[in-house]
């Protein structure tokens, strides 16, 4: 696990993920065979190795990635570093023979992923991207919704991520300040139009097209060491894509946005026979019988509580950790061969669309999304 001590890699892959299948012990494949992960951590600084070893219970730690990489005890390489480490590790681990397992975005551009996911098909090695919100609570309610018919004829999704992220000066930031940074890899657009290439995909409909409006609106922040550094990134992102089966979808994307919704993610879906609104866990729907008929009249009060018509669809399934799922579905790939389409051909669809959001904003036009499969 190479860079699991920033903030995901250590609370969602070591400790919700790894940690918490070897805590329960293993993953059962059946009466009498399990899966026990045996994680060793690797990263430059040996001190924050030790503490976080001691943290999550595992005993192994390296700062010598390519010896690790030559132990033929270990057979799945993990990448959880910045975005810019990720390719080289990757190759070697692909010379290594490992299996690939890493956080998204894959590359920093997606001629670079295109490049790692070739690499891994051509030495016949098992590989895989992070596209950890298809298991959240909420959008498997959304996925059993669908599966009901509960939409019918869907026509539009529309959604709200972000929250306000302090710049610095006086309230400590709760994200890294290489996010503002251009020169390191940061922005909002290429972080989370990775995210919802993969939503839409895999949920709404394959991307056909997108525009995107990009937006730098804190132009100063304040980095670890309290020195103040100029925002090169875009921190905001109002994109919308056209679906190849017609469906609108519009996300807004910020970092600078005080949150009056239900969730840091909300997404409302409407379709001809019902409507829902998804945030990470909940979901409401409000249903075609079910749905007010509001008359425009500003000249007094509204009458209709707009909020009282909406059901909360309840707990059907026992839903655990979003990334946890998601590695209990790769340890399968790897051990028992069983499928897993969620390879480094999706993580490059997700660099390709936030690339082409890029250029969309630059150019201030629609891009079709060309097909990469």
């Amino acid at each position: 696990m190479n860079g699991v001590t920033g903030r995901m890699g250590t609370n969602q892959h070591l400790l919700r993920s790894i940690a918490a299948i070897i805590e329960q012990g293993g993953l059962q494949l059946g009466a009498n065979e399990v899966i026990v992960p045996d994680p060793i951590l690797v990263g430059r600084n040996e001190d924050k190795l030790k503490a976080l070893c001691k943290r999550a219970g595992v005993k192994k730690w390296s700062t010598d990635l390519d010896a690790v990489l030559a132990d033929d005890a270990y057979e799945i390489y993990f990448d959880s570093q910045t975005t810019g480490r990720r390719a080289d590790g990757v190759r070697n681990a692909v010379k290594a023979g490992k299996s690939i397992y890493c956080e998204k975005p894959s590359a920093v551009n997606s001629k670079t992923a295109l490049e790692l996911y070739q690499l891994c098909q051509d030495a016949g090695i098992k590989n895989g991207v992070v596209q950890d919100k298809l298991w959240l609570p909420g959008m498997l309610k959304v996925k059993r919704l669908f599966e009901n018919g509960f939409f019918g004829d869907l026509l539009s999704v529309r959604g709200e991520f972000g929250y306000w992220v302090f710049e610095g000066h006086t309230i400590p930031a709760q994200r890294p300040s290489w996010n503002y940074r251009k020169e390191d890899d940061g922005g909002i657009i290429v972080d989370m139009l990775c995210h919802w290439r993969y939503v839409l995909d895999h949920l709404f409909g394959k991307v056909k097209s997108v525009s995107c409006l990009g937006a730098t609106h804190i132009l100063e922040r304040i980095d670890e060491q309290g020195k103040p550094y100029k925002c090169t990134a875009d921190d905001s992102a109002y994109a919308t894509f056209e679906l190849e089966n017609g469906v609108i979808a519009h996300f807004n994307s910020s970092w600078n946005v005080r949150v009056r919704r239900d969730d840091l993610l909300t997404l409302q879906i409407d379709g001809s026979k019902g409507s829902a609104v998804a945030g990470l866990r909940d979901v409401k729907i409000q249903h075609y019988g079910n749905t007010p008929k509001p008359i425009w009249n500003p000249d007094i009060a509204q009458p209709i509580d707009f909020f009282e018509g909406w059901a909360e669809v309840p707990e059907q399934e026992v839903y655990d950790n979003a990334f946890k799922v998601q590695w209990e579905m790769f340890l399968r790939h790897v051990v028992k061969d069983e499928p897993f389409p969620f390879t480094l051909l999706e993580g490059a669809k997700g660099v390709q669309l936030a690339e082409l959001g890029i250029q969309s904003w630059e150019e201030r036009r629609w891009v079709d999304v060309p097909d990469l499969d």
